[in-house]
């Protein structure tokens, strides 16, 4: 009973509840019910509104076209407030077009002030709403500006009239209101513009300017009118003035306006009124003033990054070049601005492409974003920059130097000098020309003195300048080479700066530079900057000229000059390196040594290729080789460093002792010495005399590295199939050597050919008429490498071109194909030479990028670039067509064959044993010393067989026929005869294997059995079986054996020793 009323109670209250709720939630949809209702309402009454003012908005500006100027101020100033009040960007925009075209007929009305859109701002009652109305408009001017695309017809007209609604209203120059009795308002209306143009600077004008000048000029053609980019210059330059040139402003305007690209030169294209203002405001000084202070320039390069930073730059550059008074007086502060905002861009360039790294055009990879948009526009801002190396500013930077007199002759005619224009600031088509113009003048050479203080203020001076080129060669990177040529383009410049350089300190010179390395110093700095950037120019100067500036005409330095410079260079490189300095270099340091390293050997590659140094200039009095030789063993840094950068400075002989002591140390290593222990593995093959090449090239192609490296020993199959007699002990290897080296560089196989004129030796570029053509190189290349691992010396004279490329020098960036081409075909590199000399117009020669060659009667065309034989040779590419021909004749046309050889001479030979040696050197290694024969040395190691000694009287006959009888040719013509050489081993006789021997023989060749007790003795004591008058000397050339008949009379000797060398007989005669 109980539980049953405990349960209807509980009932009870849960439907109270649930009544409470119902209720609530009731009255909860009511009031959404009514809100959403308002909101509809409001929103519909919005639309409504809204249609109307809209309505009534179209049918002010459409009631009656006619009358339009005549409508009244305010009904413009009510219906434009109607039009605010209601604006939509999308939905308004034609509205507002009308308004804003309204507004300015009003203004142009005469004698109306009614009408005047302005006069409203005379009405005490409506001033300020009038100023917050067309601070309004202006700013929905800026924001459809900013949207605009300057390119497109349509918008293109809009953004004239966005412009001059914002020039009308920001200057009260064409107010009408203001005209004669109104001027005394003029003061007040001023301040009003001036209200009005901080509004619009507040909310974000220069950024809408920027906007609008970039999408209208980073292009390649500007699609901004004349009108437009006047206004919108106009409008920029309202704020600076109107505050005076305050810093906040000027800041504003170098971020956003001179930092569009090329905005100086589209000025100068288009409006060139604009830059006459720009002058009349001294404004070019102002931004130089401003920038000069470190913090404010990193705050602008720091908002602007690297892309705007450059375009800034260029924009200074190119007004600098048009203000020569301002550069003048204000050049420190120019250099330093230049020096900061380049420095802030080099910290953000790359050497290498990565994942934090973007590609630029002008810098490279650069590791902060890059701006793609302005790419279009990179062409016009290199214009702008080239001015930077053009002939103007650099007369006008360096006018301390370029002042320095140069020339004995006092007499010599100055020539005028011509107004640089954008076309010619880099005269690089003109370079060339002006570089054969033989200069008539005389001056001293110019050596180091010393006297001139460094911390004087000219010193100083041409120091930052240094400075900057410097900087400007590390960061822009893509145009170094530009940089460069303008640099060199004055014929005076280097010298002069040469000449600076040798007053500098107290002894002039070396001794300076090395005391900075020495002292991590700001003056230090500047002054190896400027040694640097000497040696960059220098270097790229030397490698454009071609034998006939430098040695002839003297191109810009005296031979003696040279001289000079290589000697101080030489020390530079030398103590850098023996001192420990390359060891530890980082930063500047090493690029300062890779840049006067460079120089250095681009000198002495030319004076390799063409002397002009005396005799043991390259090398250092003060390097003793033992010295060197011993820190070699303990592999100091020092000594590895030394032969690896600069190891011409060791006599050529101990570098050849160096070469054949690594060669020893690598056959100990792989165990191909004979040892107390062990004897080395040796290879044995056969040979067959008719198919000495074929069997050669099968057995040998097989063996690894380390068995060509090793022990070859050689067994011969006569005609008949029958092993001939005989041990190998090194001679008949050699014989086999020379027989293959001598087959396969007969041009008449065609693997090699001979250069016209001096018949050098080179790949041929028909040699793909073989079978297996690339194969057989890479065994020339191994049989090549195995002569000169053994010390074999052969007689094989390649021609320079090849050396080099055997050497990797092609590799260098400073490489010239034009340089090198004498030695493959000098009427051909006449014929080139002339193009680059010819003074008419080159395309009337019918030239094109191409090369027709006769090959095995077919006339074949090698196109030199892609479509090469539709591009004609003209004045502006006459000098890329001679470098590309040059490398099509030297490279392209022998490259998989050089490659093939290259592959298969360093499997044997390592790289890095003869980078020590230059080119002929390398020949000489290859060939032996072309120096006149050592008589005495010869006579020293010569071993006597069949009764022969150092006193027998046909031996005493042979060494005075020899020294007294024999011409110079006809002693080389006995060394062939006798070594198959004509050329004594470089390191002399003691290092020729087999040793020289000579020997008593009684019978021919072929009854000859070798030495008897009955021989030896007749020998001895001159005991004759018969006559020998008959019989000729012979040779073994694979022992270095001469077979030498016992004759009666020194006549006789005289007589058949020359026959038989002039015959050269060998075997075959006796």
């Amino acid at each position: 009973m109980f539980s049953a009323s405990q349960s209807s109670k509980a009932q009870f209250l849960d439907k109270a509840r649930q009544a409470r709720e119902e209720r609530r939630e009731l009255k909860e949809r009511e009031r959404a019910a009514v809100q959403v209702q308002a909101l509809i309402r409001r929103f519909l009454c919005r639309c409504r509104l809204q249609r109307e003012i809209r309505r009534e908005v179209e049918d002010f500006f459409g009631a009656n076209e006619s009358s339009s100027s005549k409508r009244s101020a305010l009904s413009v100033f009510r219906i434009a407030r109607k039009l605010l009040f209601v604006f939509n960007h999308k939905e308004d925009k034609e509205r507002f077009e009308k308004l804003c075209r309204c507004i300015l007929s009003s203004m142009d009305v005469e004698n109306e002030p009614k009408v005047w859109y302005v006069s409203l701002a005379l009405s005490k009652d409506l001033t300020l709403l009038w100023i917050k109305q067309i601070k309004d408009i202006l700013w929905f001017c800026c924001e459809f500006l900013k949207q605009l695309k300057p390119d497109i017809l349509q918008d293109s007209r809009l953004v004239n009239l966005h412009l001059t609604m914002l020039v009308t209203f920001t200057d009260t120059s064409t107010w009408k209101i203001l005209r004669g009795k109104g001027e005394t308002l003029r003061p007040a209306m001023n301040h009003i513009c001036a209200n009005i143009m901080g509004h619009l600077n507040q909310k974000g004008f220069y950024s809408v300017l920027q906007i609008l000048l970039t999408n209208g000029l980073a292009r390649s053609r500007p699609s901004l009118s004349k009108g437009s980019l006047t206004a919108v210059f106009s409008l920029a330059l309202r704020p600076v003035v109107a505050a005076q040139f305050s810093d906040n402003l000027l800041r504003s305007f170098l971020i956003h306006i001179m930092s569009v690209p090329a905005i100086m030169t589209h000025l100068a294209t288009l409006t060139p009124e604009r830059l006459a203002v720009i002058e009349s405001h001294d404004l070019f000084r102002k931004f130089i003033l401003f920038l000069s202070r470190e913090a404010q320039c990193r705050d602008v390069c720091v908002c602007l990054e690297g892309s705007h930073t450059l375009c800034l730059l260029g924009n200074l550059v190119y007004l600098g070049s048009l203000n020569d008074k301002v550069l003048e007086e204000e050049t420190a502060h120019f250099v330093g601005v230049l020096i900061h905002m380049l420095s802030y861009c080099q910290k953000y360039v790359s050497q290498k492409k990565s994942n934090l790294t973007h590609w630029h055009p002008v810098l490279g990879w650069f590791s902060q974003t890059v701006d793609y948009g302005l790419n279009e526009s990179m062409p016009l801002l290199t214009k702008q920059l080239q001015h930077l190396w053009g002939v103007h500013m650099i007369r006008i930077l360096f006018s301390d130097v370029l002042s320095k007199k140069l020339l004995e002759n006092q007499e010599i005619a100055q020539l005028p000098t011509q107004p640089v224009s954008p076309q010619n600031s880099l005269p690089m088509k003109n370079l060339f020309k002006r570089a054969f113009q033989k200069s008539a003048s005389v001056r001293n050479i110019l050596k180091p003195v010393g006297g001139k203080r460094v911390d004087s203020a000219e010193v100083q001076k041409v120091c930052s300048i240094c400075v900057l080129y410097q900087t400007t060669l590390t960061t822009l990177t893509q145009i170094r080479l530009q940089i460069l040529t303008g640099l060199t383009y004055l014929d005076d410049l280097l010298p002069k700066l040469w000449a600076f350089i040798c007053e500098l300190g107290p002894q002039g010179g070396l001794k300076l530079f090395l005391e900075c390395l020495n002292n991590d110093t700001e003056e230090s700095k500047r002054l190896l900057a400027m040694l640097m950037l000497f040696c960059d120019c220098s270097r790229h100067l030397i490698t454009i000229l071609d034998d006939i500036e430098v040695y002839e005409e003297q191109i810009s330095f005296k031979l003696e000059e040279l001289v000079t410079i290589s000697s101080f260079l030489n020390s530079f490189v030398f103590k850098m390196i023996w001192d420990g300095i390359v060891e530890n270099a980082r930063g500047e340091t090493l690029e300062l040594f890779h840049s006067v390293h460079g120089w250095l050997m681009v000198l002495y590659e030319r004076d390799c290729r063409r002397r002009f140094a005396p005799e043991d200039h390259w090398l250092r009095k003060d390097l003793k080789p033992s010295v060197l030789f011993q820190e070699l063993d303990k592999d100091k840094k020092r000594a590895q460093l030394l032969l690896q950068y600069i190891p011409h400075v060791i006599p050529h002989k101990n570098r050849v002792l160096l070469f054949r002591n690594m060669v020893t140390k690598e056959k100990e290593k792989l165990g191909l010495v004979e040892t107390s222990s062990a004897s080395p593995h040796v290879t044995h093959i056969t040979i067959r005399r008719s198919r000495m090449l074929e069997d050669g090239y099968e057995q040998l192609r097989q063996l690894s590295q380390n068995a060509m490296k090793g022990v070859i020993r050689v067994k011969f199959v006569n005609d008949l199939g029958v092993d001939e007699a005989g041990i190998d002990q090194d001679g008949v290897f050699k014989e086999f050597l020379e027989e293959i080296i001598k087959k396969v560089f007969d041009p008449a196989l065609n693997l090699f050919k001979t250069t016209s004129g001096d018949e050098r030796l080179y790949p041929s570029p028909t040699s793909y008429i073989h079978e297996n053509y690339l194969q057989l190189f890479e065994f020339v290349g191994k049989m090549l490498g195995k002569a000169v691992y053994e010390g074999i010396v052969v007689d094989v004279p390649f021609a320079s071109f090849f050396l080099s490329q055997l050497l990797g020098h092609h590799h260098s960036i400073f490489y010239s194909s034009v340089d090198e081409l004498p030695s493959l075909d000098s009427e051909f590199y006449k014929n080139l030479t002339s193009i680059k000399r010819y003074d008419g117009d080159i395309s009337d020669l019918g030239l094109t990028l191409s090369y027709d060659e006769d090959v095995m009667g077919q006339l074949v065309c090698h196109e030199l670039v892609p479509g090469g034989k539709t591009i004609p040779v003209t004045n502006e590419n006459k000098i890329s067509y001679i470098h590309l021909m040059a490398h099509f004749r030297m490279h392209t046309q022998i490259k998989s064959q050089t490659a093939a050889l290259i592959s298969g001479f360093r499997s044997i030979i390592k790289p890095e044993w003869i980078r020590m040696f230059s080119a002929p050197e390398l020949q000489r290694l290859i060939s032996g010393d072309n120096a006149e024969i050592d008589l005495e040395d010869l006579k020293k190691h010569t071993v006597y067989y069949g009764g022969f000694h150092g006193s027998h009287r046909v031996i005493i006959w042979l060494w005075d026929i020899l020294a007294n009888d024999f011409s110079p040719e006809e002693r080389a013509m006995f060394l062939k005869f006798v070594t198959s050489c004509s050329r004594p081993p470089l390191l002399g006789f003691a290092y020729l294997k087999p040793p020289f021997s000579i020997r008593c023989v009684e019978v021919s060749d072929d009854q000859d059995t070798g030495d008897t007790l009955g021989s030896v003795l007749r020998g001895f004591f001159t005991i004759r079986k018969k006559e020998p008058g008959g019989r000729l000397p012979t040779s073994s050339t694979c022992f270095n054996l001469l077979k030498l008949p016992n004759y009666s009379k020194k006549s006789i000797l005289r007589e058949k020793l020359r026959y038989a060398i002039s015959m050269n007989t060998g075997f075959e005669l006796s």
